[in-house]
């Protein structure tokens, strides 16, 4: 799962957000114009474009010229995902889950800033719109290799969201930046204008999708995996590794392995020395499992019978040649 909050020049966040409402309803004048697909907030209700720019628009109370007025948020499934949808709910079905699955994810948005009274998504003023197309761009591989053009369409399924979210809460009153991270010393400060981990907020995107859909996340499918592998230091790199091969010969029936992934990308442990000493604290057996060799299947074994007909065979061939 992809979730990104991004200030991307089609988000220029400053002033009105029309040129951002109308950037996303390219889709719909370029291939959906029989059926334009509307946009929705909580409680499913739908919106016209209008209805969007004057909402985001007119929800600015004491924001300053240069302050940021909306955020852009982008939620794009897996292919992996996208096809576990499509078994459960059906090619049409698996649109409205998805919907409905963007308004927990605002939930976890909501909460994350921990802020009173910011409980959540219907705390928030915000617009969503579903997907169905993506072009190339000059960044993607394919395009720079040659082998695609700028502006074709990718294939397969394509589906991901869209959200406009505004800066200030639905009552206009309380900013909420997911661009503060604040960290500082004064920590009534930090509380006053709220802290948000972006961090955290993907991996619970995550952890809601796997949740709702019963979706078996693999370790290597994991938001931490990838953030550690590009992010990472050298030695949470080699923890992973250790990970990794723990994860590739066991099963995992407890759930330790996406906790310790957790753990390893939040700087836990100084050492792979420290990681594996405190996993035998706090999972018994687990250290000697991560540890213990694989067994080879039997039909793999050298055969004794094999090696014992042969030397027969030997000893016949030197009784013929002796007579």
């Amino acid at each position: 799962m992809y979730i990104n909050i991004t200030d991307k020049k089609e988000a220029n966040n400053k002033g009105s957000c029309s040129s951002l409402v109308n950037y996303l309803e390219k889709e719909n004048r370029m291939h959906l114009a029989d059926a334009p697909e509307l946009w929705f907030g909580h409680n499913g209700a739908e919106f016209e474009p209008f209805e969007v720019r004057k909402g985001i628009d007119a929800n600015v109370a004491k924001l300053g010229r240069r302050d940021a007025k909306f955020y852009l948020i982008n939620i794009s499934p897996s292919q992996k995902e996208l096809y576990h949808l499509e078994e459960m709910f059906g090619k049409n079905g698996m649109s409205e889950a998805l919907k409905s699955y963007v308004e927990k994810v605002m939930d976890e948005y909501a909460r994350n800033f921990n802020r009173p009274g910011i409980n959540s998504n219907e705390d928030l003023l915000w617009f969503a719109k579903l997907e169905h197309h993506r072009h190339y761009s000059h960044n993607d591989r394919e395009v720079k290799e040659g082998a695609r053009k700028k502006g074709e369409l990718k294939l397969g399924d394509q589906r991901h969201i869209q959200i406009i979210v505004s800066r200030k809460d639905i009552a206009n009153k309380v900013k909420l930046s997911p661009m503060n991270a604040s960290r500082g010393k004064n920590v009534e400060h930090s509380k006053k204008m709220g802290q948000f981990d972006r961090t955290a907020f993907k991996r619970c995107g995550e952890m809601v999708f796997d949740w709702e859909f019963e979706f078996e996340r693999g370790l290597k499918d994991r938001m931490d995996y990838a953030n550690i592998q590009k992010n990472g230091t050298i030695e949470q790199r080699k923890q992973l590794d250790i990970l990794t091969a723990g994860a590739n010969m066991h099963e995992d029936p407890k759930g330790i392995i996406p906790k310790l992934a957790v753990e390893i990308s939040n700087g836990l442990f100084q050492s792979a020395g420290l990681m594996l000493e405190h996993v035998g604290t706090t999972a018994p057996r687990f250290l000697d499992i991560m540890l213990e060799p694989v067994h080879m299947p039997i039909a793999q074994e050298p055969n004794p019978m094999f090696k014992k007909k042969k030397k027969t065979n030997e000893k016949d061939q030197s009784q013929q040649l002796s007579r």
